[in-house]
């Protein structure tokens, strides 16, 4: 039934739309994310029920949020899955996930747009207590920026916060093919399990979030140069950081033990605020 779905609905390239109508691909994906019964089930960008209902028929009720009036519509009327729906019709990086997590913790999944995928995820690592886990159907890029260490070109300031807040673990790759339209990237699932316990926690992650931003904005300069107007050469090597070294050399501890020397120490310009 899922890969016909998408008949009747075109997809719009306002929202990013690519619909999953790959069978087997479906499964492989619903397998990862394991949903069981009573559980608090959230799938984001649901759009014509293709990952929507193999996962009511292991899980039961679940709760969508889909902005497309035209999706959440065809969804409030499907014969078979309405009634097991609670629908959400509504921006999700507007969304209050904490608004719907109850004692049990959220597990939210979705084929999330690409052109908002990014800043999505950091929507959501702000309620990451109130959640257990997380899958996600990317862009393959995204997932390695991800997942990437130090000292290799994909590392960054989504590397950094994702494994700030959680283990990353790439599950599968998927082809254009298993979509329609077909995409013109590969795609990939990550699994997002929040850290129960934070081993290097910043005092304060705004510092940690504008400290990575300033950094990889210009990375291919010198975190001497990149960092000067926040902190001397000095005050790096006293944290035990080389200054001629790049942004991606130094490691998450380094970039948080600078954001902690920042929240102690603000940079004079900030202190008069």
């Amino acid at each position: 039934m899922s890969n016909k779905s998408h008949l009747g609905h075109q997809a719009k390239k306002r929202f990013g739309q690519n619909f999953l109508h790959d069978d087997a691909v479906i499964s492989r994906i619903v397998d990862a994310i394991d949903p069981s019964s009573g559980e608090n089930l959230v799938e984001i960008g649901p759009g014509l029920g293709a990952l929507t209902e193999p996962v009511i028929e292991r899980a039961g009720d679940i709760s969508v949020v889909e902005l497309d009036r035209d999706l959440a519509h065809r969804l409030r009327h499907h014969p078979f899955i309405a009634k097991n729906l609670t629908i959400y019709e509504t921006d999700a990086l507007k969304f209050d996930f904490a608004s719907i997590a109850n004692d049990k913790p959220l597990r939210i999944f979705g084929n999330l747009p690409y052109n908002i995928s990014t800043p999505l995820i950091f929507h959501l690592l702000s309620f990451k207590d109130k959640v257990k886990d997380m899958h996600f159907m990317l862009q393959k890029e995204v997932v390695n920026r991800m997942a990437a260490g130090p000292d290799s070109k994909t590392y960054g300031r989504l590397s950094i916060m994702s494994q700030y807040f959680c283990q990353v673990i790439p599950v599968m790759e998927i082809g254009p093919e298993a979509f329609q339209p077909p995409p013109k990237v590969d795609s990939a699932i990550v699994r997002l399990i929040p850290h129960a316990e934070i081993k290097h926690p910043a005092k304060d992650v705004t510092w940690l979030n504008r400290v990575t931003t300033t950094a990889f904005n210009q990375r291919r300069k010198t975190v001497r140069n990149s960092f000067k107007k926040l902190i001397s050469a000095e005050q790096l090597q006293q944290l035990g950081i080389d200054p001629t070294l790049r942004p991606e050399n130094l490691s998450l501890v380094d970039y948080v033990n600078v954001a902690n020397y920042l929240t102690d120490n603000p940079p004079e310009q900030d202190s008069k605020k």
